[in-house]
């Protein structure tokens, strides 16, 4: 079933322009993804192996990059120089990921302050994720359960909150939304918002079912919906609505958030500078962009890679006719052990 209806979508996707289909990291990958949902069951996306590493991050293995052999040895270490049980805890607090999603948490939680008196306001804090998709690693913190990807995005907001207050932001229209995780956090938090997600089969079958699962079918547009229109009006559309890449040229309308959170560093420029065009077109107004400010990895050095990386100084010249607000690596972004800067930037519609 998920191998004949995304087979179906790429059918589609070939009579479309080039610009729309998989990056060459995304090709492979692609296939690695249908083939696990095949054998799997898209149910338990949230623990398969090719979902961990491509579009469902972890705080643990394998977002750590410490296998599950080493995990073992360290554990076995500690039994035979008999530590504590103290000792053994603080080394599976790290190992697990739960300190480095703590101190993500404490950001949070730091740059939110009390809940908001204001009626109408955006109340971030009082997000809890789903179990959709049976996550592998879900941490629970004052009684609210988040994953990574949950706290990235619920960073990336309290960024954005610093300039511009939630509320007013009705419409948010997001590239390379992986799961559906955004969405979810804006049709819980926000009032009256929007969502739009425009992806790449298999990840926009992914983040249908999800967003389907966690609010119902009734309020989610999918590709089923809108695949005969020549226009799609964001108006027109269901809360959440999940639309596949070649579509984004028959959106129209206007949005008031444009999201790309670390998908178009895995995208090669000139299928980054097309999706820039039709987001300028559709006249959003805040552009938050959380990508590695270095660019990814080569192809040509490993398996999954890029064959152009795009820079920071790439994504600045594409939004011509923005400006740069801010940009953050700290304590919004991420800066790895290895000295690369996933790095947020926020901009400004000159006009706006």
């Amino acid at each position: 079933m998920i191998a004949q209806k995304y087979q179906a979508l790429l059918a589609v996707m070939q009579q479309n322009n080039v610009l729309y289909r998989p990056s060459a990291f995304w090709a492979e990958a692609s296939l690695e993804l249908v083939k696990e949902f095949e054998a799997n069951g898209i149910e338990n996306f949230r623990r398969l192996m090719a979902s961990l590493l491509f579009f469902v991050p972890t705080y643990g293995f394998p977002g750590n990059a410490l296998s599950e052999e080493i995990v073992q040895q360290l554990e076995t270490a500690l039994e035979q120089v008999n530590a504590s049980e103290k000792q053994q805890e603080i080394v599976s607090q790290f190992t697990s990921g739960y300190v480095a999603a703590l101190a993500d948490y404490r950001v949070f939680m730091a740059t939110n302050g009390p809940r908001p008196s204001i009626e109408g306001c955006v109340d971030l804090r009082s997000f809890s994720e789903s179990q959709v998709g049976n996550p592998v690693e879900q941490f629970e913190f004052d009684n609210h359960f988040y994953s990574r990807s949950a706290l990235n995005y619920l960073l990336g907001l309290s960024f954005l909150q610093q300039y511009v207050p939630l509320h007013t932001i009705n419409t948010v229209l997001e590239i390379g939304g992986g799961f559906g995780t955004l969405g979810e956090i804006v049709l819980k938090t926000f009032n009256s918002a929007q969502y739009i997600d425009v992806d790449i089969p298999p990840t926009s079958m992914v983040s249908e079912y999800y967003l389907q699962k966690v609010f119902g079918a009734d309020q989610v547009s999918t590709y089923e919906d809108t695949a005969t229109l020549t226009d799609i009006a964001v108006n027109s559309l269901q809360k959440a609505s999940v639309l596949n890449s070649w579509q984004i040229e028959q959106l129209s309308g206007d949005v008031d958030l444009f999201v790309n959170f670390i998908s178009f560093q895995e995208m090669e420029p000139e299928i980054v500078q097309n999706y820039l065009a039709h987001v300028k077109r559709l006249n959003a107004k805040w552009l938050l962009l959380r990508n590695m400010r270095e660019g990814k990895q080569l192809r040509s050095q490993h398996r999954f890679g890029v064959e152009t990386p795009i820079l920071t100084e790439d994504y600045i010249r594409m939004v011509g006719g923005y400006e740069l607000v801010d940009s953050n690596v700290m304590p919004f972004g991420y800066k790895t052990v290895d000295h690369f800067h996933s790095e947020i930037l926020l901009f400004k519609r000159c006009d706006a």
